[in-house]
């Protein structure tokens, strides 16, 4: 049985334990824990990350009077009781499951509600069904990185039963360009994903060093845009970490980043912070979070959606980003489809000096961010 996270490895004032919530031996962090009764903050990250993820916000935030949560997810860290492996019924992973975790944990943590919850990257497709679904227990949410695009129906204008993305003439387009390319989620989908990434040739810290540096302000090619419309040869001006060379892994598309950052220190994330990361993921491997994208990709989350068709977020939402990340651009308008999706919309920042891991790349300004929004409730 996996013990507690080591103090040594935590900010004075976060600890790590353990509830069984929805069939899982779920790991958490928090802060803010000493006095009962204090509002809750729900934390959510996202691929390839963990609750430690959050180290530096879940102090700050608690510091503001809440007591501040943030699990590993299903699939992630040392939250057990998931099914291991590629052939597996994925209905666990999907979406409403997942927020059913959320709820679990919250309740035996003795919240009736949650004042806000936090999504980052994927985190984001449980903090927003959460809200789509719960509006009642997850009163605001906070999505940073990828905007919630709405759920199929007369939101985007179309049928209760959408295309899915392993359809779409873009993705499928892309082998046929001159130089061959796939997408990222594509490849997540696949058999070959956790096989190629759970033993990377150089090693799994300068694996996890090399794909947190390419997505982040540090790399200098991140300058993201807007998308103008949804084909192949427009895909194809994304980085190769989003639109893949056809022939080659997540591990071979990082090398040419590691060989570009060589000596140089990212100042956000420590060595003993990447062994952290590179620890768990070489116990755990990386399926459990590639299901996830299984679930998008393979129609498990479209056929849950189908209850919510046409439904709109209505609790107040905020959305942030760093200036350097691609995420909110990867698909043409999908900032529009948030803003439509979302009648309580409240603000969306972009935050300067950061790309795709903006609460750790800035947290200062997150925690502000965060913070502003809390007190605007």
């Amino acid at each position: 049985m996996l013990d507690c996270y080591s103090e040594a490895v935590l900010p004075q004032g976060v600890r790590s334990r353990f509830v069984d919530a929805n069939g899982l031996r779920m790991h958490f962090l928090e802060a803010g824990y000493e006095q009962p009764g204090r509002p809750c903050v729900l934390l959510l990250h996202g691929f390839p990350e963990l609750a430690y993820s959050w180290r530096k916000n879940l102090v700050p935030l608690a510091e503001r009077g809440y007591h501040v949560v943030a699990p590993d997810l299903r699939g992630f860290g040392r939250t057990t009781g998931w099914k291991q492996g590629y052939d597996i019924d994925l209905t666990e992973f999907g979406n409403l499951n997942l927020v059913v975790d959320m709820l679990s944990l919250t309740a035996l943590l003795g919240h009736e509600e949650v004042a806000m919850v936090v999504g980052h990257d994927s985190g984001v497709q449980v903090a927003a069904n959460g809200v789509l679904a719960r509006p009642d227990v997850f009163r605001s949410a906070v999505f940073l990185g990828a905007p919630f695009m709405g759920i199929a129906g007369r939101i985007l204008g179309e049928s209760v039963s959408p295309v899915l993305l392993k359809d779409l003439p873009a993705f499928l387009e892309l082998n046929a360009l001159p130089r061959p390319r796939k997408h990222y989620q594509l490849y997540y989908a696949s058999r070959q994903a956790a096989e190629d990434m759970d033993c990377p040739k150089m090693g799994m810290d300068a694996f996890l060093k090399g794909y947190f540096y390419c997505k982040s302000a540090n790399w200098p090619g991140n300058q993201p845009f807007a998308l103008t419309v949804l084909t192949a040869e427009e895909l194809a001006k994304m980085p190769t970490y989003y639109i893949m060379d056809f022939g080659e892994t997540m591990p071979d598309t990082v090398v040419p980043y590691l060989r570009e950052l060589g000596d140089q220190v990212m100042d956000w994330l420590t060595q003993e912070e990447l062994a952290v990361y590179a620890s768990e993921y070489a116990r755990t491997g990386f399926q459990g979070g590639l299901n996830w994208y299984r679930t998008g990709t393979g129609g498990e989350n479209a056929r849950q959606a189908r209850l919510f068709a046409g439904r709109t977020i209505d609790v107040p939402v905020w959305f942030g980003a760093g200036e350097g990340d691609w995420c909110p651009y990867q698909i043409p308008g999908f900032l529009d489809m948030q803003a439509r999706a979302c009648t309580d919309l409240r603000e969306c920042r972009f935050i300067p000096g950061a790309g795709h891991w903006v609460q750790q790349e800035q947290p200062d300004a997150v925690n502000d961010y965060l913070i502003s929004c809390l007190e605007s409730l």
